[in-house]
């Protein structure tokens, strides 16, 4: 048997780390464009209400009315970009995982171990066991950072099953 703490394989892969600073990135992008919209809001609400003194009171209604459902519509907007940074964000980490799983395959394969356990469902193990760090250095070494594909939201390629990785030997004829 042999352990892998997948938390850690994942924040410290090389792609693992791309994956955050993208996030970061793009999540610094989006608070200074809903700073930038919250301040031409505010500049956009006062100027309606010191227009609203020397207005028609049915004329500002309306005015008001289209201020706060352009705001509500802005609000969602900015929710739904936010939530698909983090469905980004989650995508990858599956992504991740399915470029991994050949390697870890590999790793299982070359130690003659039955089962990789997640570090985090065993109670007591020997370090030597662990294969955490082997794990970050191979998967680096085979996906690197693997940049965001064009298609961030397209389903993953299946897993090869253990059979696969089986060469059977052709049946013999009877010629």
């Amino acid at each position: 048997m042999l352990t892998l703490n997948q938390e850690r394989l994942y924040i410290s892969s090389e792609f693992g780390q791309r994956v955050r600073e993208d996030l970061e990135a793009n999540s610094a992008d989006l608070a200074a464009e809903n700073r930038r919209i919250e301040a031409a809001l505010v500049a956009e609400e006062s100027q309606l209400t010191t227009d609203r003194a020397t207005m028609d009171p049915t004329e500002f209604r309306l005015l008001a009315e289209d201020f706060d459902e352009r705001v509500t519509g802005i609000r969602s907007a900015q929710i739904e970009k936010r939530e698909a940074l983090q469905r980004i964000a989650d995508q990858e980490r599956g992504r991740f995982f399915e470029l991994a799983y050949p390697v870890l395959f590999q790793l299982v394969e070359e130690t003659g171990a039955l089962a990789i356990l997640n570090q985090s469902a065993v109670i007591l193990s020997s370090r030597q066991i662990d294969v955490t760090d082997l794990a970050i250095e191979r998967v680096n070494a085979a996906i690197g950072a693997s940049p965001l594909p064009d298609e961030p939201l397209s389903t993953p390629l299946p897993r090869p099953s253990p059979q696969d990785t089986v060469q059977e030997t052709p049946p013999q004829g009877d010629d």
